[in-house]
């Protein structure tokens, strides 16, 4: 492949996974009882859904934000009773955070109508492009990796 054609296929890619992304958050926002969160706040509560008891320092490195920032979405959610902030028994100084039930019901609510969304519209695909998409997973995934391995390091 050509550095040319490796340009276009890296800009069609970047286009398409953020058309996708902003799609299925529309689609799925229509339907909210509660008001929407940022993305950064859905990231901060998926990560201590995922990672009970994570650090405020550490959950600012996963998610590739400055301790500020992740402080800053800490006490949004908190005040939103979504997410619990407990002082860290070996260090009285740090924050351990969890997910409430109440985020973690909304994520799972999220997930399962986001999943719906894509299988509804997947099954309309042809049987080629859905073979096409399995094959593109694990490129995708350690595309993913590398972006994620290049902020964080190896």
């Amino acid at each position: 492949m050509s550095e040319s054609d490796r340009s276009l296929l890296s800009v069609s890619l970047a286009d398409v996974l953020s058309g996708i992304q902003r799609l299925v958050r529309r689609r799925l926002r229509s339907g909210l009882a509660a008001p929407p969160l940022r993305g950064a706040q859905v990231e901060l509560l998926r990560l201590a859904t995922d990672n009970p008891g994570i650090g405020v320092s550490a959950a600012a490195r996963e998610l590739c934000l400055a301790a500020n920032s992740v402080s800053t979405l800490v006490n949004q959610l908190t005040a939103a009773g979504l997410l619990l902030r407990e002082t860290d028994p070996a260090d009285r100084r740090s924050a351990r955070l969890s997910a409430t039930p109440e985020a973690e019901t909304r994520l799972r609510a999220w997930r399962d109508r986001r999943a719906a969304l894509l299988q509804e519209h997947v099954v309309r695909l042809g049987e080629g492009d859905r073979a096409a998409l399995a094959a593109a997973l694990p490129a995708l995934r350690r595309l993913a990796e590398s972006l994620h391995e290049e902020v964080e390091g190896p």
